[in-house]
């Protein structure tokens, strides 16, 4: 019985380390920027969309496709290192636990 409480102990555990993940992951932002900085794209870990910014010097009415080639460019950035500062937190959460190669986190 005793091994019982002490794996029911280990998962409430786990369970609210997860909970701090994702709520570290809501809290984290992380951004792209493209265009020598011209372009920046903030997202949070998770990668939700928190902030875009664009040079005033880029809007050309008669080439929007320089900026939105460079907005692109910046959210793929932000959302590269969201992806990897997501699998360090959740790998923190986990306690260092590692998933299969090709298994992708659920968060």
């Amino acid at each position: 019985m005793t091994d019982m409480m002490a794996l029911m102990k280990q998962a409430q555990a786990m369970q609210k380390q997860m909970q701090e993940a994702q709520q570290k992951l809501d809290d984290t932002e992380v951004t792209g920027e493209a265009g020598a900085g011209l372009v920046s794209v903030t997202l949070t870990a998770k990668g939700d969309a928190r902030a875009i910014s664009i040079d005033p010097s880029l809007l050309n009415p008669e080439e929007p496709e320089i900026v939105e080639d460079l907005v692109m460019a910046a959210h793929n950035e932000a959302r590269r290192k969201a992806e990897a500062l997501q699998q360090d937190i959740m790998k923190e959460a986990a306690g260092g636990l590692q998933l299969p190669p090709g298994m992708a986190s659920p968060f």
